[in-house]
């Protein structure tokens, strides 16, 4: 998981606006289950886009929902109308999202966040409420077991 860090220092330094959520987003705040990935709902302009594209150029950034597994590459122009990139990198899986199921935009998803501190400096993560809402929507096997741990979390803080 260093790697999965790093990437999310390298965003915390190129000022990308962004929220943590899915799996990473859960470990953030207790869960036990691992992730393999990070999930994160960005803000989708050009210019939070390009800012993403340089925080991990040099990590060899890949389309990886295509069969070319085609370079991330983008300008101005290809950022309009880009609604999700799911990438392969040097540091591992990152999934930019623009809409959370559950939750709505990144608007939305930015008013159900807090701010945790990782090592590269404060970031927002989606709340403990908004990940149960966000993986009750999925409704996959693993989001199930997540929700369950998240509740348990919840009722402990109280």
């Amino acid at each position: 998981m260093p790697e999965l860090e790093s990437l999310i220092e390298r965003l915390i330094q190129q000022q990308v606006e962004f929220v943590i959520v899915g799996g990473f987003a859960a470990v953030a705040h207790g869960v036990t289950l691992l992730t393999q990935d990070i999930d994160i709902c960005c803000r989708f302009d050009a210019e939070n886009l390009l800012k993403l594209q340089t925080a991990i150029d040099d990590l060899h950034p890949v389309h990886r929902m295509t069969p070319q597994r085609l370079p991330l590459s983008l300008t101005t122009a290809d950022c309009v109308g880009l609604q999700n990139l799911y990438l392969d990198t040097d540091y591992g899986q990152l999934d930019c999202l623009g809409i959370v199921l559950g939750i709505g935009d990144y608007n939305e998803v930015q008013k159900q966040s807090v701010i945790i501190d990782f090592a590269g400096g404060e970031c927002r993560v989606l709340s403990i409420d908004g990940l149960i809402k966000a993986k009750e929507a999925m409704g996959r096997t693993r989001d199930k077991q997540t929700v369950l741990q998240l509740k348990a979390i919840k009722e402990r803080l109280k």
